[in-house]
């Protein structure tokens, strides 16, 4: 090395790592978009279920379904501890026969009353 060069590196070595990262990225971004989509699709269908369990419960000991209401309500009258208002994933609520959904954009998860499993429409 002569003594007019500075250590360090050049702008084309800058600009070639800044390609690479780039192009990792954009490789990895649909993966993982996908992954969040289906943790949020085991999330409704956890805690639709969760909350069947608690208006059955409900049903037993008052002697019918929870009335129709969104999360909040829910989470007082069910006892549950469902996120809602700025943790909130999705909006869930019930019909007041059983059944409940969760919504989220153009994702609904529904469960009757007589399922065991969720379904989902535009999913």
């Amino acid at each position: 090395m002569s003594c007019f060069q500075k250590p360090g590196f050049s702008l084309i070595e800058l600009i070639i790592v800044l390609i690479i990262i780039g192009i990792l990225v954009s490789i990895s971004l649909p993966g993982y978009n996908k992954m969040k989509e289906q943790t949020l699709d085991k999330e409704a269908k956890a805690n639709l279920k969760l909350i069947q369990a608690a208006e059955k419960i409900y049903r037993m000991e008052i002697g019918g379904y929870y009335p129709s209401t969104y999360i909040t309500n829910i989470n007082q009258e069910l006892k549950l501890d469902i996120p809602s208002g700025a943790t909130k994933n999705w909006d869930y609520s019930t019909t007041g026969a059983g059944s409940v959904s969760a919504s989220r954009g153009t994702r609904t998860w529904s469960l009757p009353v007589s399922a065991e499993e969720p379904t989902c429409s535009g999913c």
